[in-house]
Parts: structure tokens; C-alpha cells; sequence
């Protein structure tokens, strides 16, 4: 593979002009109930705060997504679960750009009434927002999504007809769309108790591990920018409502968020192993994983692809203190006594929280040991 170690610099140059930038990774894993989030959009506050400290912020849809509410920040790339672990493993580059065309999938499934409200989001983004929203197409039969709970408490799901979201994700492509929200039925008949306690901030997502089911999909075979938004009937008003799953009683649909996220998501621009010189100068604006410094995750939940990939080249990893029902820690997976074996520096560094975090990656962005910030200092070593 061609050493694009090169692309840093321009990338800086082309898009920031003297900014020196610190690309930095963010994952928060959909569907394990993370008390930030783990539910409508609540970790944007920290990811704004992550893009202000790095300069740029290379995340996903479960942390910026918050079903009516968004924030559209130059600095943060949105890219979907999918892509990130094949950006992470060096498959993939991300091309940042201005505008992106968003298709919009329609699952026949949906009563006519609820489709024609996301079909009034479209056009609000598109009048309101300006984006560029469109072709539509609806799925010639229902897709058919089943949600599942696994043993840990997570939440997961199924798709009985995969082929027929394919098939219309394909017509969107072939008509242009250069990234695509899709729009589900979900069912609606979720246990009382775990949607109450989803409602009242102490439970797990239940449609989170479905959506991302869906996406994958899509991106894997498409390689495109997609993103999910559920289709739901609105439920009865609850006077004890946790704040952070507010965002979703603020109107009919998910998809504002989807639309606004995927309207500036990066192009994925595979990475051949033998590359062509031409495709520098196509590349030297774009990022790869060689460029990201640093990737902020919960603790618990250091086991996923992109996380080890990362670990693998050993980028610093901070593992922020945000529990969800997933534990798998660096000494879970006996990271830590291998990365002392191998690493000259520490390269799991650990948080309270992203504002701790945040500072930790603007301490390393401005090139200030992390070790002069914290007391008690230990003494120099002496080599013999």
C-alpha cells in the first residue's frame, strides 16, 4: 500500500490553511445504554466540545443524531458505524465535502399517513435547511425489522427482508444519491418496562442495534454515506421524561437529524492495495486512519473493530468513564500489560468524562506532556 502519510499536511493546508489539526476518533456504541450517549442525541455537547478541542472530529451517527435536534459542524465528519471500522482498519479514506445528494428510502411498510410526515421533513430540510434532498423511492415490499435483546442487556435486531432494501438503496445510487437516509417500520409493540425505562433514562435503546443492522448493510454493499431513522407512531405523553430522550417527543419523525448529518458526511474512498500515483492528488485532501492521533471510547466498551484496529497501530486510546451494560475494559481484553510491553508511552490513557477528555486531547494537540498536568510528578528515569 502507498505510504499516504504525506496527505496529513495537505489535508491541513487545503482545508484549515496554518490550523494545525488533531484528528481524533469518537465512538459511543449504539444500543448499550451509555449514560452519555445511550440515548437521543446526548453526547453532542461533548462531541462539539471534542471538535473544538481537536479541530477535527471523526464520529458516527449514534452520537450526533437526536431525532428533531442536530448541530452541523464543519469540524465533525459523520460517518457510519460501517465505514468507521473499515476507516480504522486502513480500508478506507474520508473525503470531506460540501454537499452531499441525499436519496431518501422509504419502507412501504409505513402507514400512509406517518410516510407522508417524512416525506414533510424532506421537503422542510430542503426549504428551510437547503439541503439537497432527493430521488424517493419506497421498497416494493415491507422490509420487515425484528428487534432482539441479547444476553448482556444490549439491544440487536433482524432484517427478514434484506434484499429488498438493497434493491431500492440500488435505484437511489443508480439515480444519483451520493448518500442515503433510510426510513423503517419498526414494530411497536416494545415491553412496557423497557420502553418505561428507556423513557426514564435507565434503560438501553431498543431500537438502537436494529438501526444499526440497517445501515451496515447499505454501507457495506453500496459504499455510500447511509444513515437510519425509525418509523414510530408517537407515544403517549410522559410528565417524567428524562431529558436526555426528549429530542424525540419534539415531533412525528426521526429523520431531520439524518438528513442534516448526512448532507455534509465524507465520501468513502476505497484504498486499493496497489494504488495509483494519479489517485494522490485525489487523496491529498482526504483522511485515513494514519492521520487520527487519538479515539475516545466508553471504558466498557473497548472490545469493537475499531477500537482494536486502532489499538493495533497504536494510536492513543482514552477510555472515557461512561457506563453502559457492555464491560469490556483494556484489562478485560489484557491490553494493558502487552501495550507496556510494546509501547514506549502510555496508550490507554483514562477519562471521568469528555470534558476531561477533551482537555487531555487539547493538552496533546498543543504538544503539552499529559504527566506535567497531574500531581504528584514522578522523578525523571535514569537509563543504566
Amino acid at each position: 500500500m502507498l505510504d499516504l502519510k504525506v496527505r496529513s499536511v495537505l489535508f491541513e493546508e487545503t482545508l484549515y490553511g496554518d490550523f494545525i489539526l488533531f484528528p481524533t476518533l469518537m465512538i459511543v456504541p449504539s444500543g448499550i445504554g451509555c449514560s452519555i450517549g445511550g440515548f437521543s442525541g446526548d453526547a453532542m455537547p461533548s462531541a462539539r466540545l471534542m471538535a473544538a478541542a481537536s479541530g477535527c472530529l471523526i464520529t458516527h451517527p449514534n452520537v450526533m443524531n437526536g431525532a428533531a435536534l442536530y448541530w452541523n459542524d464543519p469540524r465533525i465528519q459523520y460517518v457510519e458505524g460501517y465505514g468507521l471500522d473499515k476507516f480504522a482498519a486502513g480500508q478506507i479514506a474520508l473525503k470531506p465535502v460540501r454537499q452531499q445528494k441525499v436519496g431518501l428510502l422509504l419502507d412501504v411498510g409505513i402507514e400512509f399517513e406517518l410516510r407522508t410526515r417524512h416525506l414533510h421533513v424532506a421537503d422542510a430540510c430542503r426549504a428551510s435547511l437547503g439541503l439537497n434532498v432527493g430521488p424517493v423511492v419506497i421498497t416494493e415490499a415491507p422490509v420487515d425489522v425484528r428487534l432482539q435483546k441479547g444476553k448482556s442487556g444490549s439491544s440487536w435486531g433482524e432484517v427478514l427482508n434484506p434484499e429488498i432494501l438493497l434493491e431500492a438503496g440500488k435505484k437511489l445510487k443508480a439515480a444519483g444519491a451520493t448518500a442515503i437516509a433510510i426510513v423503517t417500520k419498526f414494530p411497536e409493540s416494545i415491553e412496557d418496562s423497557n420502553l418505561s425505562a428507556y423513557r426514564q433514562g435507565d434503560g438501553v435503546d431498543f431500537l438502537a442495534g436494529a438501526e444499526a443492522v440497517i445501515s451496515h448493510l447499505l454501507v457495506r454493499y453500496l459504499s455510500i454515506p447511509c444513515a437510519h431513522a425509525p418509523a414510530l407512531n408517537p407515544l403517549p405523553i410522559d410528565d417524567d421524561l428524562d431529558p436526555r430522550v426528549a429530542g424525540e417527543e419534539l415531533g412525528h419523525t426521526f429523520l431531520a437529524c439524518v438528513l442534516v448529518g448526512l448532507s455534509r458526511a465524507p465520501d468513502l474512498i476505497e484504498i486499493e492495495e496497489n494504488i495509483q500515483i494519479k489517485n494522490l492528488r485525489m487523496l491529498s485532501n482526504a483522511l485515513t486512519i494514519d492521520d487520527v492521533n487519538a479515539v475516545v471510547a466508553p471504558q466498557g466498551a473497548l472490545g469493537g473493530e475499531a477500537v482494536l484496529a486502532c489499538i493495533e497501530r497504536g494510536i492513543t486510546i482514552i477510555a472515557v468513564e461512561n457506563p453502559g451494560v457492555m464491560s469490556i475494559s483494556s484489562y478485560d481484553l489484557d491490553l494493558n500489560d502487552a501495550i507496556k510491553k510494546n509501547c514506549e508511552i502510555e496508550q490507554v490513557i483514562t477519562a471521568k468524562n469528555y470534558l476531561e477528555a477533551s482537555g487531555l486531547i487539547l493538552s496533546m494537540r498543543e504538544g503539552i506532556s499529559v504527566e506535567s498536568l497531574r500531581r504528584p510528578i514522578k522523578q525523571i528515569s535514569l537509563i543504566r
